[in-house]
């Protein structure tokens, strides 16, 4: 983490008022083995239709969300800003036209922020490309080109680098936070990279091969990446707070593997639910959770006993988690709201 990011953490405000009109209700309390959880909540909202991924500020105390409706031309897309605490949106920024004939626009999908350039960047995937916005104000400000299928982005503030993964080529693709260059491109022939997650430490990459049923290891002293054996189908990819281990969400076999990266072979696999979907490690409670979108929930495991702790409901088919300091996000596809709308929730971990 940045020096700029530690120095926002310390001073972001600790309370935020209940926006008017927000439609935030309690929907449940985890539980775990048959009995009553401890502590675990959950607190849902409908946002919008077609949400996809969202992702935390901490610089600004915000959590942004992508979502994007229907298949191409696709002519509904907004990138939104939403408080954290009430889960009410704070404003709605539409991605720019790219066919006036059709009305199409460049949608939005994956999503990570860069707290220390003050920048959110998306993954464009109709449009093989990825694009950066202000923070501030919601500016388009770039689009970048040949990110075949660009899935999931991930941001290493420490080296000023942003990572990218294109499903459609096996392509891992880094880009300057600072400039918006290309800097590197690295391709494992026969990948599917979806899910990503970096080692700020050490500037490593690592990518969920969903075909392949590995993790592709790109770190910056190796001259070949390096592949790591994991769960049936992984699709998303997280890192325990030391960097030692990986987790992933194995959406074919409905699993949580428990990766040891030094020896490079799974330690532990643990049945979450169908369709494991998106996975987060919460440093702060050394949990891992993981959304089962077949099964519309989320687990909550221990990793070091190798047990699922907690099971969370949630709306229906639960799309990505995202887990900052003892909260977790997910958005859900469950278009439950009058107009089709999708679900945000905010899970208070229990410890």
């Amino acid at each position: 983490m940045s020096t700029i990011t530690r120095r926002f953490r310390r001073t972001a405000a600790t309370a935020v008022a209940l926006a008017a009109g927000s439609s935030l209700a309690l929907t449940g309390t985890a539980t775990a083995q048959g009995k009553p959880a401890a502590g675990s909540t959950v607190t849902s909202a409908q946002l919008t239709a077609g949400l996809y991924q969202s992702a935390y500020s901490e610089r600004n105390h915000v959590l942004w969300a992508t979502a994007a409706v229907g298949r191409p031309p696709v002519t509904k897309s907004s990138l939104l800003k939403v408080d954290p605490r009430s889960l009410a949106v704070k404003a709605t920024y539409t991605p720019p036209v790219t066919d006036p004939a059709t009305g199409a626009v460049e949608a939005v999908y994956g999503v990570a922020v860069d707290d220390e350039h003050n920048t959110v960047w998306t993954t464009n995937t109709r449009n093989n490309s990825v694009s950066v916005y202000s923070q501030r104000d919601g500016k388009h400000l770039a689009s970048l080109p040949n990110v075949a299928h660009a899935r999931e982005i991930v941001v290493d503030e420490r080296r000023d680098t942003v990572w990218a993964s294109g499903f459609g080529d096996g392509t891992l693709v880094a880009f300057d936070s600072r400039t918006f260059k290309e800097k590197k491109r690295v391709t494992v022939t026969g990948s599917q990279p979806t899910g990503l997650a970096v080692n700020e430490r050490t500037g490593t990459v690592y990518a969920a091969d969903l075909g392949g049923d590995r993790i592709v290891e790109v770190s910056p002293y190796a001259k070949e990446p390096r592949l790591i054996p994991t769960g049936d189908g992984p699709i998303s990819v997280a890192l325990s707070a030391d960097g030692r281990t990986a987790y992933t969400a194995d959406q074919a076999a409905g699993t949580l593997s428990v990766v040891d990266l030094r020896k490079g072979a799974v330690s532990k696999t643990v049945p979450t639910g169908a369709g494991a979907l998106s996975v987060a490690a919460d440093a702060r409670t050394g949990k891992v959770l993981v959304a089962n979108r077949g099964a519309g929930n989320v687990t909550v495991v221990d990793p070091r006993r190798g047990t699922v702790v907690e099971t969370l409901a949630t709306g229906a088919n639960p799309n990505h988690i995202t887990v900052t300091r003892g909260t977790a996000y997910v958005v859900d596809k469950s278009a439950v709201g009058a107009e089709r709308q999708d679900q945000a929730h905010r899970i208070r971990i229990a410890r």
